[in-house]
């Protein structure tokens, strides 16, 4: 009998609580409340009850260090100030956690205006979802009148392998435009692109 008034106050606990608490905080909780009861007591009548708390997810690590000994200069030198459009492209991308998995979310940003010229999804982090990106932004620069010209545009990223791969060096050598590789995640180029500045000031994107 006891059993079934604490497997009561377990559920109470449980679903005032979003249904998030795990076995330690509903222990707490019951024992605050003034019910007496052994965590391993709520651990076994939450395994009968079929419940459990939420679950910290692993942290996903999107950029991982190209292996090769070369690689392409930082040209930009974190100067993201550009005087025109397709003059400095920005690529990066980032991770979704969604109920089917993970989803990796690429994109390309010209730092003029801030616009996102390119975009790519994928649910694995490979070379060819970043390319698809990049094709993506040449491809609505065409269709938007303002093609890529050769030698004007430089393309800059972190040192990720996916950004250092041979493949995206010949794609961006067959386009004309200029390779720049930053540092290995660097949260500060990403950060230059979100605010517009080097001195964070927030610039409504336009779209040019």
């Amino acid at each position: 009998m006891r059993d079934e008034g604490l497997k009561e106050w377990i559920q109470d606990v449980y679903t005032s609580n979003y249904r998030v608490y795990g076995a330690r905080k509903i222990w707490r909780e019951l024992n605050r409340q003034g019910h007496a009861v052994a965590r391993c007591t709520v651990e076994r009548l939450m395994r009968e009850l079929g419940i459990q708390g939420a679950v910290r997810g692993k942290r996903v690590i999107t950029t991982l260090p190209g292996g090769q000994t070369e690689r392409a200069p930082d040209l930009v030198d974190r100067d993201f100030v550009a005087a025109a459009p397709n003059r400095c492209w920005v690529a990066d991308f980032t991770h979704v956690k969604t109920w089917a998995g993970v989803v990796y979310v690429a994109f390309v940003v010209d730092t003029f205006s801030r616009r996102i010229v390119g975009r790519s999804a994928a649910t694995v982090k490979e070379t060819v979802f970043v390319l698809d990106a990049l094709e993506m932004a040449i491809w609505q620069r065409d269709r938007d009148e303002q093609p890529v010209r050769p030698g004007e545009l430089i393309h800059h990223s972190d040192a990720g392998s996916q950004y250092t791969s041979f493949r995206l060096a010949e794609h961006l050598d067959a386009a004309g435009i200029a390779a720049s590789i930053g540092s290995v995640g660097d949260a500060y180029d990403c950060q230059s692109v979100r605010t517009g500045s080097r001195k964070d000031r927030v610039v409504p994107a336009v779209t040019v």
